[in-house]
């Protein structure tokens, strides 16, 4: 099982870059780097809902669970 962050994909769909969401959720550009390229490994629930209030968005948005069998 393999949890999938769509980080890019919201970005996309609010237009805003790396950049401005770094300066709206106060976390570093290789912090945010890290989160959207799938290499993260946790986030914080603090981080999540900073990310999902900057991109009017829910969790369910951003990540998303692949079973096994999907991989």
């Amino acid at each position: 099982m393999k949890i999938i962050v769509n980080l890019d994909v919201m970005m996309a769909k609010r237009k805003m870059s790396l950049n401005e969401l770094s300066q709206r959720v106060d976390i570093t550009l290789a912090n945010l780097s890290i989160l959207k390229n799938n290499k993260a490994k946790a986030v914080r629930f603090s981080t999540l809902a900073a990310i999902c209030k900057a991109l009017d968005c829910q969790p369910g948005d951003i990540l998303e669970f692949l079973p096994d069998d999907e991989l």
